[in-house]
């Protein structure tokens, strides 16, 4: 996957030297000399991941850092810090202040190579979920997305190791600030992962019976854990299985004896990303729903209707099981606004709604196809079936008067309804349109009841 990597040092050859290995894989580079010009080029949106010195002039790395991360146009961009710093207080410190990684000089390109692919694919998702949340929230569909990074505290974390004495000391570093659960069959911890919300999952790669790796690989690949980061324990002689890990997509990597102070910085930067993203991919799912569902009376809406709806006739006509389709109107709706107000209006529309809910299958699709009128739809249903569940349905709607203005007043309510079944082999208008036609006959007799359509078209 390519990127646009930005580079900065304030070391002209260092800048060359990380750029002609960049683009030698076909990476795009942009490069800055000082903190100043790197924020203005992430501010403007022209990288997709910092490669960041931390000895510079003016303004260090961890300062840069801290305010990309602080920004809500920059805090969801990788920071990766280069520097001839090597101790774990130093590491920590760049954590702390937001880095994904650090990387010391002299720089191992196959490492440098395989962190850059990691985050970029991270980048290229999260960029995704953003835009999509952005344009709800433009729209007005979501509220805004968030605007700075959770603390990346609490939460549950799976441990996976069978070595004792390591995952003894990992969870004592960090009982205080989270909870974990230890694991030491690797089986079991995929179980475990699928079955509860943990929100990191720590992984040996010297399981004594067990491919680490494998384990990694697999939770990537269950649905119920592929948005989970996972964050490797490795040996110092574990370097071509830490960069291989890596490339299968795992977040992030400790190298043993680990330290207690930087695992917990680690721990919380994979935390904290995770819940940004949660909150994207939540504000995306409630845009989904939002458009299909309608918002006054938590009934699907018209689009998700007529997108299901072809679907379930064709499924129904290949099994030769019929499929009926009920209208609903409410008898004299305008008068309840024009005499009561919309507010009441709304009233008898949510308590309309929530009557047929409570009275038709689990298996019955309902939805409100607009203003006072509604849908259900009853796959592998028989007319006269379907009958006895619109007659439930007008019997409840029409049994006990509907509460209003909050329960201070009652007002009666009826229903209309048009039926109309189909085998297949017609159009979902033609369905439609004959269960508004038998809709028609039940306003006409006197409203209050239910009409079937008796055509030949039913029995096709």
């Amino acid at each position: 996957m390519t990127a646009r990597v930005l580079v900065v040092d304030d070391l002209i050859p260092n800048v060359k030297l990380l750029e002609a290995r960049l683009t030698a894989e076909y990476f795009d580079v942009v490069t800055a000399t000082n903190g100043f010009e790197a924020l203005a080029i992430c501010e403007r949106g022209d990288c997709d991941l910092v490669l960041l010195d931390v000895m510079m002039p003016g303004m260090d790395g961890f300062e840069v850092c801290r305010k990309l991360k602080a920004n809500p146009d920059t805090l969801h961009l990788p920071v990766v810090m280069v520097t001839a710093l090597d101790q774990t207080s130093d590491r920590v410190r760049g954590l702390d202040a937001g880095a994904d990684d650090f990387l010391t000089k002299p720089i191992d390109e196959i490492a440098l190579l395989a962190r850059v692919r990691s985050l970029a694919r991270l980048k290229a998702s999260v960029d995704e979920l953003r835009a999509r949340a952005e344009t709800s929230a433009t729209l007005g569909v979501t509220g805004a997305v968030a605007h700075q990074l959770d603390d990346g505290l609490g939460g549950r974390i799976l441990l996976v190791d069978d070595r004792v004495n390591s995952s003894e000391k990992i969870a004592i570093a960090l009982r205080d600030l989270y909870q974990v659960d230890v694991e030491t069959d690797a089986q079991e911890a995929l179980f475990r992962a699928s079955d509860t919300p943990y929100e990191l999952v720590i992984v040996s790669l010297g399981l004594a019976d067990y491919d680490g790796l494998r384990l990694c690989s697999q939770l990537r690949s269950v649905e119920r854990t592929r948005h989970t980061p996972t964050l490797m324990l490795a040996d110092i002689e574990d370097r071509a299985r830490v960069l291989r890990g890596l490339d299968l997509g795992v977040n992030d990597y400790l190298v043993r004896p680990v330290d207690a102070n930087e695992i917990i910085a680690r721990v919380r930067t994979q935390v904290r990303r995770k819940r940004y993203a949660d909150s994207l991919r939540s504000n995306v799912q409630a845009a989904m729903e939002m458009a299909v569902v309608d918002p006054l009376t938590g009934l699907n809406n018209r689009r998700y209707l007529q997108s299901h709806l072809a679907t379930l006739m064709e499924q129904c006509g290949q099994k030769g099981r019929p499929l009926s389709a009920m209208v609903l109107d409410i008898d004299f709706f305008k008068r309840v606004n024009d005499d009561h107000g919309h507010d009441v209006g709304d009233e008898i529309l949510q308590g309309f709604a929530s009557r047929m809910k409570r009275v038709v299958r689990s298996a019955d699709l309902v939805c409100r196809f607009g203003g006072e009128e509604f849908v259900i739809v009853m796959p592998e249903t028989r007319r006269d079936i379907a009958k006895r569940i619109a007659e439930r349905v007008r019997a409840a709607v029409a049994g006990t008067p509907f509460p209003i203005r909050g329960g201070a007043e009652t007002l009666p309510i009826t229903v209309s309804i048009g039926l109309a079944e189909s085998h297949g082999g017609e159009p979902p208008e033609a369905l439609f349109k004959r269960a508004d036609q038998a809709l028609y006959l039940s306003k006409s007799s006197g409203r209050n009841r239910v009409s079937t359509d008796e055509s030949n078209a039913a029995a096709a």
